[in-house]
């Protein structure tokens, strides 16, 4: 249940320096090296000509000629002001990027957004911060039902804070991560037990955020393979 006001316009950053194309390859890796990024937004007259990566400039043999009089491999990834920052994250992953340029609906470029800047704000919509617990459910996709799941935790005297479903790989069945506004979790396990629920894992606060610490960590490592 995050919430839908997760837009990329809502995630734009400036703080990262963008290239020109008269830039010399030099400061391009200063540049990095400086904000620990692998790729940079290379602009011609205010458009982007698309990211240029470390390793293609690691690769130049002048550091100190320009961008353009390097015959770099662009990477043109497309995202918009206007779409859902669950689309930025996608490419960071699909392209292993550690930004992406933003352009508005005329291909002009806005900024950039980064993996911390989304991973930031999705912490704060799915609730990681808020006091409670964690319970995972892994359930049949044609069973699922976030329906009679509340249910169950209401009926407890409990609320879902948040909850965020995954595809499990190679198979029929689903992880269903539920934060919930109690630290005691015992009545609720029970009585998805009862209901023949497949409880994975669950996790009271202090647990949970040494797991979440540590999937956080794998999740980055994974973005910047």
């Amino acid at each position: 249940m995050f919430a839908a006001t997760m837009l990329i316009a809502d995630l734009i950053t400036h703080d990262i320096p963008t290239l020109q194309d008269s830039d010399t390859v030099e400061q391009a890796l200063l540049w990095m090296e400086e904000f620990k990024i692998t790729h940079l937004p290379v602009l011609h007259h205010k458009k982007l000509t698309g990211l240029v990566s470390e390793t293609d400039l690691l690769d130049a043999t002048n550091p100190q000629s320009k961008i353009v009089d390097n015959k770099f491999t662009y990477i043109k990834p497309q995202i918009h002001q206007s779409q859902h920052a669950f689309d930025a994250l996608k490419i960071m992953s699909g392209l292993h990027l550690t930004l992406v340029p933003v352009l508005d609906e005329k291909d002009n470029y806005l900024g950039n957004i980064t993996q911390k800047s989304v991973l930031d704000r999705l912490a704060g919509l799915s609730a990681v911060m808020e006091q409670g617990g964690i319970i995972e459910l892994e359930i049949n996709k044609n069973d699922y039902s976030l329906t009679q799941i509340a249910s169950i935790v209401e009926g407890n005297d409990a609320k879902i804070l948040s909850c965020y479903v995954s595809s499990l790989p190679d198979t029929t069945k689903i992880l269903v991560t539920l934060k919930i506004n109690r630290d005691d979790l015992s009545r609720i396990l029970q009585t998805f037990y009862r209901y023949n629920y497949e409880v994975k894992a669950s996790y009271h606060q202090a647990e949970y955020e040494d797991d979440l610490k540590n999937r956080f960590n794998e999740f980055i490592k994974y973005l910047n393979v």
